[in-house]
C-alpha cells in the first residue's frame, strides 16, 4: 500500500510524476487490448453481442445464448474466467475507489507509467465539508484517473466504493470511511459521490460505482462478536428511517450500477440470502438497473460460518434465487454447478444473475471493441495526479477541517508573531497515516510538519514513538520544544493501528499517554498551545476542550496526501475552516451504556439511544459543531408558515389508514405539490472572508414523533467580509417533514413543524387537504 516506502521514495514522488507526465506528452503508453470484440479477431468481431447498433438486452441475450454452462458459471465470481472461443479476456471485477483509485483489491496496481495515483481526504473528512458539489467533483477526478488506469492496463472498470454505511457507534473501526451518522448527509453523499464516479451519459458508465454494504453493517470486531457470526437485530422503524436511507439515495438519485450485500445477518436471515432485501427493496422498490454483489467470501461465510444451510450447493442456491448476481470469492464458481444438477437452481437463474453483469460491461463499452476508439480512450498517464487533482486534493482536506475549539482567539496563527513553532506528536511527520485506510499509493506527500515549515521556522519533536504512545521517555524533550517556540502545534489521534477494518476501538479517549503529552507540553509552551486531531472517529478530548492552556483545537479526520498543507493553511490562516463534524463526540462514559451489538437508535430504559437525532445525553462536541474566524448571521428573507397536504385519490384508501395518528402516509399524498421554497440571507458580520455551512433542521409536532431535530438540509455558501448571500433551499414535505413510524409506514404528522437554522426558529403548520376524499 505504500506504507513501507521511505522517506526519500516519497520525496522523489513529485519529480517522478513530472517526468512522466513529460514523457506521456509526448506519446500515451500503449492502450490495453480490446475486453471482447477485437476487430482484429475475424472469427469473434461479427459476432451479434459485438454489434454497437443493436440494444443492449439484444446483445446481452446473444452473448448468453452461446455460452455453455460451465462458461456461465466460470462468470459469476469476481476473478471472472476468459471464454477464447468467444473472444473475451478474463476480468477482475474487485476495485476499490473509496477516495482515489486504491490497490486494495486485485482490480487495480501501480507501476511502470502508474506509480500513484491522486489520493483525496479519508470519506469522513470530505464529508465534514458538507459540499455536494465537491463530493461530485472528486469522483469526477477519480473515475479520470481510473480509466486512464483502465487504458493503459493497470486497472479495472468496477469499483466496489463508495462506504455508505451510517456511522451508528463512535468505536466503529471502519466509520472513516463513511460520510458520518446522518442518513440524509449520507444519502447526498452516496448520490453525488456516485454521480461523479460514474458521469453516466445515457445508459452509458465511464466507470460502474458499488454503494456498500447493504445493510445494518457497522460492526467488525466487538467483545468477542464479528461480523461474520452477527446477526444484527433491526426493527422495521430504524431500517426503513436509518439504515437504508443511504442506499435507497444511492440507487433512486444516484442510479448507481451496483450495491453490495453485507457479511452479518439482519433478523436471522443472510443479507445476500435475503430476497426481501435484494429482489424486493434494491431491485423491485428501488429498480436498480445494474448488479448485487457479496462482500468478499460472504457467501461461504454463510455456509461455513454462520451453517445457514446444510450443503454449500443450498447456499449457492439461495444467494442467486434471492437475487445475487456476483459472487465475491470463489464459492458460486466451486458449488454451483451440482446446485443445478440437483434441480436446487436453474440455468434461467443463472441467465437472469449474467444479464445484470454483462449488461454492466456493456454499459461501460467493454464489448464495444478497441478502448481507444471510445469514450475516455484519450485518457492516459499525463491525465493521473495532474496539479488540478491535486490541487483539489489540498481544497478538499482544506473544506473538510473542522475547528473545534479557538479561545481567545488564538487562531489564526501570525507569520510576524509566531515565527517559531514547536511541532509535537506521534501524528506531526506522517505521510501515509494522513490517506487512512482503503487507499492507494498517493502522487506525494505532505506532512504536517513540512505544511508548517513553509510558515514558520519549526523545532520537532515526536514525543511519543508511535500513536500508542505507551511510554514517556520522549515528553521532557518535547516540553523543551514548546519552551523555545512562539506557538505549538500538537499533532496527535490515532491511526490503523487503533481503527481499522476488523478493528473496533475500545473506547474513546486518546490511545496510551497521550493525553499527558497533550498537558505536560501545554503547562510548559510558552505561546499558544493548538491540538490537532487526525482521527477517523470522534475522541474524547474533554481535558483539553475545558483546559485553558490548550487554546484551540482542530480535527482534521484522515486529510489525505495534502493533508499537511491543508493543516498549514488553516493555523495560519491562508485558509478559513468551514467544515461541520459528520458525527457526534461523546464522553468515554457513553459507550460504557451502549453495547455495540446493540442496534436500536432510540432510546428505552438505561440505553441511551444513538446519535444526534435520538441521544439527549451530554456530549463533548454535537453533530454539526464547526468554528469559523469570522462570524456568521442568519435572518428568513422568504419562509412559509402553513402548507396544505393534497391527498392523492388514486392511491388514497381509507381516511382511517391515511390519517393514522394524525399524520399522512406519505404514498397516499400528492407530493409533486409540496416542495416549499425558503430563502436566507447569511450574513458576514466579521472582518474577514469566509465560508459557512447553512445546516436546517426540523423537528416534527409535538407527540410519539422523535423529539430531536433532524437534518433535512445544507448549503455551502462562501461571503465576503461585511457582505451578504441570499441562500435558497427546498424544503420538500413529503421528504422532509416525514417520519417512519414503528410499523416502518412513512407519514407526514400535521401540525406544527419547526424549522432550525443556526439560532434561528421557524414554525410551518401543515395540515391535510381532505377536499375530494370519501370517507
Amino acid at each position: 500500500m505504500g506504507s513501507k516506502m521511505s522517506r526519500e521514495s516519497l520525496r522523489l514522488f513529485p519529480l517522478l510524476f513530472t517526468l512522466l507526465y513529460l514523457v506521456s506528452v509526448i506519446s500515451l503508453v500503449e492502450s490495453r487490448p480490446p475486453f471482447a470484440c477485437d476487430p482484429r479477431n475475424g472469427l469473434t468481431r461479427s459476432l451479434r453481442f459485438c454489434r454497437v447498433n443493436l440494444p443492449l438486452h439484444v446483445r446481452v441475450r446473444d452473448l448468453l445464448g452461446r455460452l455453455t454452462l460451465q462458461e456461465k458459471i466460470r462468470l459469476l465470481v469476481n476473478n471472472a474466467a476468459a471464454v477464447p472461443r468467444l473472444g473475451i479476456q478474463g476480468y477482475e471485477w474487485w476495485s476499490e475507489a473509496l477516495h482515489g483509485v486504491s490497490n486494495v483489491g486485485p482490480g487495480a496496481k501501480f507501476g511502470g507509467a502508474f506509480p500513484g495515483a491522486t489520493s483525496f481526504p479519508q470519506v469522513i473528512t470530505t464529508a465534514a465539508s458538507f459540499n455536494e458539489s465537491l463530493w461530485e467533483q472528486i469522483g469526477r477526478v477519480v473515475s479520470d484517473e481510473a480509466r486512464a488506469m483502465y487504458n493503459g492496463g493497470m486497472a479495472g472498470l468496477t469499483y466496489w466504493s463508495p462506504n455508505v454505511n451510517i456511522f451508528r457507534d463512535p468505536r466503529w473501526g471502519r466509520g472513516q470511511e463513511t460520510p458520518g451518522e446522518d442518513p440524509v448527509l449520507a444519502g447526498k453523499y452516496a448520490a453525488r459521490y456516485v454521480q461523479g464516479l460514474q458521469s453516466a451519459a445515457g445508459n452509458r458508465l465511464k466507470v460502474a460505482a458499488c454503494c456498500k454494504h447493504y445493510t445494518a453493517y457497522d460492526l467488525d470486531n466487538w467483545n468477542g462478536v464479528d461480523r461474520y457470526h452477527f446477526n444484527a437485530r433491526v426493527s422495521k422503524q430504524d431500517l426503513a428511517d436509518t439504515y437504508d436511507v443511504p442506499f435507497k439515495a444511492c440507487v433512486v438519485e444516484g442510479k448507481v450500477a451496483s450495491v453490495m450485500c453485507s457479511y452479518n445477518q439482519v433478523n436471522g436471515k443472510p443479507t445476500c440470502a435475503d430476497a426481501d432485501l435484494l429482489k424486493g427493496t434494491i431491485r423491485g422498490e428501488w429498480h436498480l438497473n445494474g448488479y448485487i454483489v457479496s462482500d468478499c467470501d460472504s457467501v461461504g461465510v454463510m455456509y461455513d460460518t454462520q451453517h445457514y444451510t446444510a450443503t454449500p450447493e443450498e447456499s449457492a442456491a439461495a444467494t442467486i434465487k434471492a437475487g445475487l448476481d456476483l459472487d465475491c470469492g470463489p464459492f458460486l464458481a466451486v458449488h454451483t454447478d451440482l446446485a443445478v444438477r440437483r434441480g436446487l437452481l436453474a440455468e434461467i437463474d443463472v441467465d437472469m444473475a449474467l444479464a445484470n453483469t454483462i449488461t454492466v460491461q456493456m454499459r461501460l463499452g467493454m464489448f464495444d471493441g478497441e478502448p481507444s476508439a471510445q469514450p475516455y480512450g484519450n485518457l492516459g498517464p499525463r491525465d493521473v495526479c495532474t496539479p488540478a487533482h491535486q490541487q483539489l486534493a489540498l481544497e478538499a482536506a482544506r473544506q473538510g477541517i473542522v475547528l473545534l475549539k479557538n479561545s481567545g482567539p488564538s487562531l489564526p496563527l501570525s507569520t510576524s508573531r509566531h515565527r517559531t513553532v514547536a511541532v509535537i506528536g506521534p501524528n506531526s511527520d506522517v505521510t501515509v497515516t494522513m490517506i487512512g485506510n482503503y487507499a492507494g499509493v498517493a502522487c506525494g506527500y505532505t506532512s504536517p510538519l513540512k505544511g508548517i515549515s513553509r510558515y514558520a521556522r519549526t523545532i520537532h519533536q515526536a514525543g511519543c514513538s508511535d500513536v500508542a504512545c505507551n511510554a514517556n521517555n520522549l515528553f521532557g524533550a518535547a516540553e523543551a520544544a514548546a519552551r523555545q517556540a512562539d506557538a505549538t502545534v500538537l499533532v496527535m489521534g490515532l491511526d490503523q493501528s487503533i481503527e481499522a477494518e476488523f478493528r473496533d476501538r475500545k473506547g474513546l479517549l486518546l490511545p496510551g499517554r497521550q493525553q499527558e503529552l497533550v498537558s505536560r507540553v501545554a503547562r510548559a509552551s510558552r505561546g499558544p498551545t493548538v491540538l490537532v486531531l487526525m482521527s477517523g472517529g470522534p475522541i474524547d478530548v474533554s481535558f483539553a476542550k475545558n483546559d485553558p492552556r490548550v487554546s484551540a483545537i482542530l480535527w482534521a479526520g484522515y486529510p489525505g496526501q495534502a493533508g499537511g498543507a491543508a493543516i498549514a493553511d488553516v493555523l495560519f490562516g491562508t485558509t478559513n475552516p468551514g467544515g461541520k463534524l459528520p458525527m457526534t463526540w461523546y464522553p468515554q462514559d457513553y459507550v460504557a451504556k451502549v453495547p455495540m451489538t446493540n442496534m436500536g437508535m432510540r432510546p428505552s430504559g438505561g440505553y441511551p439511544g444513538r446519535t444526534y437525532r435520538f441521544y439527549q445525553g451530554p456530549v463533548v462536541f454535537p453533530f454539526g459543531h464547526g468554528m469559523s474566524y469570522t462570524t456568521f448571521k442568519h435572518s428568513l428573507a422568504q419562509a412559509p408558515t402553513e402548507l396544505s397536504v393534497p391527498l392523492n385519490t388514486n392511491l388514497y384508501a381509507t381516511t382511517n389508514s391515511t390519517l393514522s395518528s394524525n399524520a399522512v402516509r406519505v404514498k397516499h399524498a400528492n407530493c409533486d405539490s409540496l416542495s416549499l421554497p425558503f430563502h436566507i440571507d447569511v450574513q458576514n458580520t466579521g472582518n474577514m472572508d469566509g465560508t459557512h455551512t447553512l445546516l436546517v433542521f426540523s423537528t416534527p409536532p409535538a407527540g410519539k414523533w422523535s423529539p430531536n431535530k433532524q437534518l433535512i438540509g445544507f448549503h455551502r455558501v462562501h461571503v465576503l467580509a461585511g457582505s451578504q448571500q441570499r441562500v435558497k433551499i427546498n424544503i420538500h414535505a413529503c421528504k422532509h417533514f416525514s417520519i417512519v413510524d414503528e410499523f416502518g409506514i412513512r407519514r407526514i404528522p400535521m401540525g406544527a413543524h419547526s424549522l432550525h437554522i443556526g439560532d434561528l426558529k421557524h414554525s410551518i403548520s401543515l395540515q391535510a387537504n381532505l377536499k375530494g376524499i370519501k370517507p
